[in-house]
């Protein structure tokens, strides 16, 4: 592969033969030093773009993404559809009930198909949604599609 370099060994061949000693080698190399230091952060950003390049918004990738990053071993977090129920009223305002019942929630107004969200983020009950929640929505919102709308539940 032409990225794997291992600038050390490349140092020990580019030398003469006549210079190669054990104090001018060491020199050569803590000169090399920072150029393999910026050689394995270019490497790493490599990888991690090749993975991400490897996902997408659709559900079985996205599963996946968020399984790798936040759940690798036990792969709890799911998606669901997000437009769960329709809108039932017990009377319109065009009806004119005399009857006021007072405002009541059954469900939030995201469970709903006309106003709610597209899917849903379900993670383990044991997931530490504290400190993992602005990287699991930075990561979401990563691979989703643009217009999507979505909410982060814990499973029950």
């Amino acid at each position: 592969m032409w990225y794997k370099i291992d600038l050390n060994k490349l140092v020990v061949l580019l030398t003469p033969t006549f210079l190669r000693k054990a104090t001018f080698l060491a020199w050569l190399q803590t000169l090399v030093t920072p150029i393999i230091t910026l050689h394995q952060q270019w490497y790493l950003k490599r990888e991690d773009n090749l993975n991400r390049l490897r996902h997408n918004g659709q559900v079985c990738y996205l599963r996946k993404a968020l399984n790798d990053n936040f759940d690798p071993s036990l792969r709890r977090i799911t998606l669901t559809e997000g437009n769960k129920y329709t809108r039932k009223y017990i009377y319109t305002n065009i009806e004119q009930r005399a009857q006021y019942l007072g405002t009541k929630y059954l469900r939030q107004s995201a469970d709903y198909a006309d106003t709610g969200v597209d899917f849903r983020v379900v993670v383990p009950q044991g997931f530490d949604l504290i400190n993992n929640k602005y990287q699991l929505q930075a990561l979401v919102d990563f691979y989703k599609l643009a217009g999507k709308r979505y909410i982060i539940e814990v499973n029950e």
